[in-house]
């Protein structure tokens, strides 16, 4: 009776810390774009959202049609995507078609359950204690299975511009594949060098590796810029938002897409972005760490500093994220390709090959 009381609780406690968890960053995701259009609106000499706030109901007293600086924005948004019609093409293939948004939103999101935002706490006493990982999913090969699910969301987009029957969407899918491959392997050399230089695959002992042996972005500099440039590819933001390129593909893949479908791709995008810029924070910056503060705190209260330190440093390379969108100017495609396969790979490859010999003169 008793153990079936504590594994009830052991997986309530796992339960809460997964809803808790895809909770926050759904919630960041709305606000997410609200700042996005304040940064825009502030880097053009625009107001941006202002509008939006609360009704002009009386019984909301003083506060009756309150803009609220523009914060509902987003949920008029959704409600506008909601009611808006749900066309599919005539010629299109349905079934594909209704399929690639999930295909681009659900592996993006197992991608962030193996990256720890916290080390965790024990609760409960004596022999019913049970410790909670703040991970979703913890696996040894958790480098790997980011990389690996994460590489999927990009034949969501394929079978998007398709499944249209539409010769832009079908350019936009061809981009999407083509710049995939063309900086995925660059990035997967950067991060192949962190991962010798700490030993092992999981991410919460990367994490705990530069806590001994200093934060990635001081002992893999060359290795975190070409990450970095390859996370702007790998979510197809600006300069390197090729696949839905406006000027010339008016939308790309999604161009044949409206209503929630859309939101999808939308909600994709920037949850695309939480999880790069999370692995950023866990390969180069220390993860959930910082200096003065124990990486593995004893009780709960101080583990809760975990959290609160990675989603810091996450939401500073999300505004790094929208300032480079906003900033610079988008790349001719034959300079996205050029970038990829004659600079970043050879560098990457480069710096990859001086980890392994600095490695090896080091061990002997």
């Amino acid at each position: 009776m008793v153990l079936a009381e504590i594994s009830a609780l052991e997986v309530l406690a796992n339960t809460l810390k997964v809803l808790v968890a895809f909770g926050a960053i759904m919630a960041l995701i709305p606000q997410l774009i609200w700042i996005e259009r304040k940064v825009a609106a502030w880097i053009q000499h625009r107001a941006g959202p202002n509008k939006v706030g609360l009704p002009r109901w009386k019984i909301l007293g003083p506060l009756a049609g309150f803009h609220l600086w523009g914060l509902l924005q987003p949920l008029a948004d959704v409600v506008k995507l909601l009611f808006k019609e749900d066309f599919v093409p005539r010629r299109a293939d349905k079934i594909l078609f209704f399929l690639a948004p999930a295909l681009v939103f659900v592996p993006i999101a197992l991608a962030f359950a193996v990256i720890p935002f916290g080390w965790g706490s024990w609760f409960g006493q004596g022999e019913g204690a049970f410790f909670v990982k703040y991970q979703i999913f913890d696996i040894s090969a958790g480098v790997l299975f980011a990389f690996a699910v994460s590489s999927v969301a990009v034949h969501g987009l394929t079978l998007a511009g398709w499944s249209s029957y539409n010769k832009y969407s079908q350019m936009g899918a061809v981009r999407a594949s083509a710049q995939l491959i063309s900086y995925e392997a660059a990035m997967f050399m950067a991060v192949l060098a962190v991962v010798m230089q700490a030993g092992t695959l999981r991410l919460d002992e990367i994490v705990l590796a530069q806590t001994q042996h200093g934060w990635g972005i001081l002992t893999q500099p060359v290795a975190f810029v070409v990450f970095l440039v390859c996370a702007f590819a790998e979510t197809n933001r600006a300069p390197f938002d090729f696949p839905e390129a406006e000027p010339e593909l008016i939308a790309g893949y999604h161009l044949e897409y409206g209503s929630m479908k859309f939101g999808l791709f939308f909600l994709g995008e920037y949850f695309g972005m939480v999880v790069q810029c999370s692995l950023l924070t866990t390969l180069f910056l220390g993860g959930w760490t910082l200096p003065g503060i124990p990486a593995k705190p004893d009780n709960f209260w101080m583990s809760l500093t975990g959290p609160i330190i990675f989603s810091a440093k996450v939401f500073l390379l999300l505004l790094l994220f929208i300032q480079v969108r906003w900033t610079l100017p988008r790349f001719r495609f034959d300079q996205l390709m050029s970038l990829g396969w004659k600079r970043l790979i050879p560098i990457a490859l480069a710096n990859l090959v001086f980890t392994a010999l600095l490695g090896v003169a080091l061990s002997r």
